[in-house]
């Protein structure tokens, strides 16, 4: 028999405020939208990224505590991601034909 008890689905209200300093990349990000709902579905939508990238994380076994990255590291791995994203995945298909 399952003694724990679930608990009761309410709505949950929020109100809280947020200053430049505490966190500037969320405040510019949140800034953009006047208040209201566009601004409440923006941070209701960053929540939801965040709790399902947790999960991901968590199944893939990277659960543990993050690992600080070297900044020189860090610069490197981002030259290559932002190159990734720059061109389509099919942009060499059409490219010169190799040579034998």
């Amino acid at each position: 028999m399952n003694d724990t008890v679930s608990p009761k689905l309410e709505t949950i209200r929020m109100l809280f405020e947020l200053d430049r300093e505490d966190d500037p990349r969320l405040y510019d990000d949140l800034i953009r939208f006047k208040k209201g709902t566009k601004r409440i579905n923006r941070l209701r939508l960053l929540a939801h990224e965040a709790v399902l990238g947790q999960f991901s994380q968590a199944a893939n076994g990277a659960g543990g505590p993050a690992v600080p990255v070297p900044p020189a590291a860090g610069v490197a791995v981002s030259g290559v991601s932002a190159a990734a994203f720059e061109m389509p995945a099919a942009a060499d298909v059409f490219a010169a034909p190799l040579e034998n």
